[in-house]
């Protein structure tokens, strides 16, 4: 496995969100303009895209908002979603941010717990799908 921190977003990202979100969840705004300013996670196994999520300063002081995470149906299971995480949090921590944001699927919000996120505020529908902010001190 391989996981890759870059500064533009790839083709291959495009097409795990397209597979996931759209394809997979029915999003239909996937790409937007944040996209021209995250950095982003890339995981690959045996040469295929994997996984990836993206990041970038949120409107908090000293906060990284880490969005998109998606894992392949095909990979899911093997704990590649924590390893993105990590990989991201690494990252943010290096490029100086002191928290980590995200906006959570509800469904997710038990994988995000597990990893040290902290549930603020009330659940709030993005695309019809219920999310809720979350929220980690590194």
């Amino acid at each position: 496995m391989i996981i890759q921190i870059l500064d533009y977003i790839t083709d291959e990202i495009k097409q795990i969100r397209i597979d996931v979100f759209m394809k997979e969840q029915g999003f239909e705004d996937e790409f937007d303009d944040i996209d021209e300013i995250a950095k982003f996670v890339l995981s690959s196994i045996d040469g295929k895209a994997a996984g990836t999520c993206r990041y970038f300063p949120s409107d908090v002081a000293g906060d990284a908002h880490i969005g998109r995470m998606a894992v392949r149906k095909l990979y899911r299971g093997q704990h590649l979603g924590s390893k993105i995480m990590m990989a991201a949090e690494n990252a943010i921590r290096r490029d100086g941010f002191k928290t980590c944001s995200l906006s959570a699927q509800v469904q997710a919000k038990p994988f995000y717990e597990s990893l040290g996120y902290k549930a603020e505020g009330d659940v709030y529908l993005d695309e019809g799908c219920p999310h809720i902010l979350m929220r980690k001190i590194l």
